[in-house]
């Protein structure tokens, strides 16, 4: 476990008092926030890329564990960054029995990254990209929704972005669709990014997922989504949901009713 302690000394050697106590407010860690009690060394994101990235050629799964298991937030993401690069190792030897131990190892330590930097610098990476590569992402991903995890159900809406970027939006869809009653901001935020990122690639998907949707979903979650759309379309979307929010006749509880599996069919566009 010579990375893990490594990477500790080194860490330690750069901690900040100060960024420490803007870092613990950034992260919400007061009493009854999401990020309660977690301790932080005051040491920004690229500066514990480049340590793990020193030492990355030592590691193994006993330093990430390690890594991982700590109280101090940073040493934490060292931990999970350490594991992204031993799955690119593996992924360029292509060595498929080994790229299956890292998925299933990350899998393992999901409930440790308790934070949603922990989640969205890991997630997409690892689980994302091994399941946008095969036919497991539904089954997985949306047990990982269904969850009482908040990280467990903000990886499965994360994960998506490698599935988006290969032009597979179905599932981001139905997770959008599963997670609209979720009552956490963190969730909303993080599937209005997916939904943006859909928009990105296909907008006339996005905008046809909008026509049927956006009424129901949550205000955080459509400000984001639409947050590259032309003025017009973002004018649109949030007055028809205001205006859906203001009509009494339409009972909220009907929102935590979403049908699933729902598949979105464009018109195909006519050939020149």
């Amino acid at each position: 476990m010579d990375a893990a302690y490594k990477i500790s000394s080194e860490l330690s050697a750069i901690a900040e008092p100060e960024q420490a106590t803007i870092l613990s407010r950034f992260f919400k860690t007061a009493p009854g926030e999401y990020g309660e009690g977690d301790r932080f060394l005051g040491i920004r994101v690229p500066q514990t890329r480049a340590i793990v990235k020193k030492y990355c050629k030592l590691g193994t799964f006993d330093d990430v564990d390690l890594l991982t298991k700590s109280t101090f937030h940073e040493e934490r993401l060292a931990g999970f960054l350490l594991l992204v690069e031993l799955y690119n190792f593996a992924k360029k030897k292509k060595d498929e029995s080994e790229i299956a131990k890292i998925v299933d190892f990350y899998r393992s330590i999901l409930d440790r990254g308790n934070n949603w930097d922990l989640v969205d610098l890991v997630a997409p990476k690892i689980l994302g990209d091994r399941l946008s590569a095969g036919k497991d992402a539904e089954p997985i991903l949306m047990q990982l929704a269904a969850s009482d995890n908040l990280w467990k159900q903000r990886v499965s809406i994360v994960a998506t972005l490698p599935l988006i970027k290969k032009g597979m939006y179905d599932l981001t869809l139905d997770l959008a669709l599963y997670l609209i009653p979720h009552e956490h901001d963190l969730i909303h935020k993080a599937t209005g990014w997916m939904l943006r990122e859909v928009g990105k690639k296909d907008e006339r998907m996005l905008l046809a997922f909008l026509d049927h949707y956006c009424t129901k979903l949550p205000r955080t979650t459509l400000r984001y989504a639409i947050e590259k759309l032309a003025p017009r379309h973002r004018l649109q979307y949030m007055t028809m949901k205001e205006e859906a929010s203001r009509d009494k006749s339409i009972p909220r509880k009907e929102e935590k009713h979403i049908p699933m599996s729902h598949r979105l069919t464009l018109p195909k566009k006519n050939k020149k």
